[in-house]
């Protein structure tokens, strides 16, 4: 396999993605068009597509990081998380309810973001290190999103498609880590009659949070894009995700951090 080809194929696949995209339209998996199926292949397409974006005129707000949950790692047969891209817009307002029409097959989940205060880009991150350059905990809502038809995905089509990246919204409690035992955390997503749709807790996300942050350090690092003071990380999911639909609403509580809520409008741009 040449370079030429390889390159072509991966290139392809960044086409299909951005066009499923930018048409809302969701395309056939991506793994068909590729010369394999590594994570080093997804995160080939996955950087066409920021490279992308950075060229429109977009900015990096921070990162996201996927599968945390073993036992969505075992279903989709991997040992280690994903991570994706945060680039600016994709952050809502609390307050604002969430044009449902901006999505494709969106689902939420609870986790917990970090705003980091401190870059992390040396060559020893541990959890010292990660802690200590959190600027804030902030309860979070990620709304994943897939374009891939009917989430048909493996580990290389969720990489290449920014990790299933949508948007987010944080919430308006923030408080400083300091010692702060994520593992304990308990979260309960609720929907508008206030019926609980998932619930877990911090060790849910590699057995703590700070562990999955600073998965993401390290491997950022290596990729040449190290974490930079400002960004803001989503930990992965404390839970598993459940499906939106227009007009939905869902409040996520999390013990000791506070809550988030989102609402999505019911289509047509009406709230």
């Amino acid at each position: 396999m040449t370079g030429t080809t390889l390159d072509s194929r991966v290139r392809a696949a960044a086409d299909q993605l951005l066009t499923a995209s930018d048409t809302r339209t969701p395309c056939p998996p991506v793994r068909e068009l590729l010369p394999d199926t590594s994570v080093a292949t997804g995160y080939a397409v996955q950087s066409l597509l920021t490279r992308a974006r950075l060229d429109s005129g977009r900015t990096v707000a921070g990162r996201k990081i996927g599968l945390t949950s073993p036992a969505v790692q075992k279903q989709l047969g991997v040992d280690q998380p994903d991570f994706g891209v945060l680039f600016d817009g994709m952050g809502c307002p609390q307050g604002t309810p969430i044009d449902i029409e901006r999505l494709l097959q969106p689902r939420i989940e609870a986790e917990i973001a970090f705003v980091l205060g401190a870059d992390l880009d040396t060559d020893d991150i541990d959890a010292a290190t990660a802690r200590a350059a959190v600027a804030q905990v902030v309860p979070a809502l990620e709304i994943v999103d897939s374009r891939v038809a009917g989430w048909d995905i493996t580990i290389v089509d969720t990489v290449a498609d920014n990790a299933s990246s949508g948007l987010y919204v944080l919430g308006d409690d923030t408080r400083e880590l300091g010692d702060t035992d994520l593992r304990t955390v308990e979260m309960t997503l609720t929907g508008r009659d206030g019926q609980a749709l998932s619930s877990g807790n911090g060790a849910a996300c590699l057995g703590d949070p700070i562990n999955a942050l600073v998965w993401l350090a390290r491997v950022s690092r290596e990729y040449g894009s190290p974490l930079r003071a400002g960004e803001v990380v989503l930990s992965g999911a404390l839970g598993p995700m459940t499906p939106v639909g227009p007009g939905d609403e869902f409040t996520a509580t999390l013990t000791g951090l506070g809550e988030v809520r989102a609402r999505f409008t019911t289509g047509g741009g009406a709230a």
